[in-house]
């Protein structure tokens, strides 16, 4: 059982605790006013945009902005056929590229990569895709691309692979779905709003490669 004394050990020690609260906040409040008045301004200052975009989407307004077109030629395949799943894997190796948009500018960095598309039973054609970036000021990008490739009709991919391996004609960019969704790995500073935006791709194919245009959702 507690004594007495005990009780009123309890209460100094809440009444000193309160009162070297109070005193802290004294402290406090007198520093502040007698901070510098440059200090009071930089606190006073509004904060600085840190996302390259004005713009904002909304939960019920998506809003998209063009960044930055990429032209890719692919001129060496190989392939895996028939695999026991039933897909096949492909190969295609990155030559040369070109950058050019409002927010991105280079080339991609000769045999740095890739494409390893997987070709699906339901010929869907899901490719998965990696190389190097060079932006016009040196900065070296990172580019994971993920996206799908299939037919709007049941003989559009027939088509594509004519076209594409047989010298057949030029598909129409309407009869096909090429999509992509990229990520980056980029060094801190100037590009690196390519790692903390969503980044959509809308594609067309060319008889040796491809053409993306890259959009970021706000």
């Amino acid at each position: 059982m507690s004594s007495n004394n005990d009780d009123d050990n309890f209460l100094n020690r809440r009444e000193f605790f309160g009162e070297a609260a109070l005193g802290a906040a004294v402290l406090t409040l007198g520093a502040a006013a007698v901070a510098p008045d440059g200090a009071m301004a930089a606190e006073a200052a509004a904060p600085t945009l840190i996302s390259p975009f004005k713009d904002v989407s909304l939960y019920e307004q998506p809003k998209f902005e063009f960044v930055f077109e990429i032209d890719l030629n692919f001129t060496r395949t190989q392939n895996i056929n028939n695999m026991p799943t039933g897909a096949g894997r492909g190969a295609v190796y990155l030559d040369s590229g070109t950058i050019k948009g409002p927010k991105l500018n280079g080339k991609a960095v000769p045999n740095s990569g890739g494409d390893y598309a997987l070709f699906r039973p339901d010929d869907v054609l899901s490719f998965d895709a990696r190389y190097m970036l060079q932006e016009d000021d040196g900065t070296l990008i990172m580019i994971y691309n993920r996206g799908y490739l299939w037919g709007r009709y049941s003989d559009t991919m027939v088509k594509i692979r004519k076209w594409i391996f047989e010298n057949g004609p030029a598909v129409p960019e309407s009869d096909y779905y090429l999509r992509a969704f990229p990520t980056f790995e980029v060094e801190k500073g100037k590009h690196d709003w390519l790692m903390r935006h969503v980044i959509i791709g809308v594609g067309k194919r060319k008889a040796a490669g491809n053409i993306v245009r890259y959009y970021a959702l706000l």
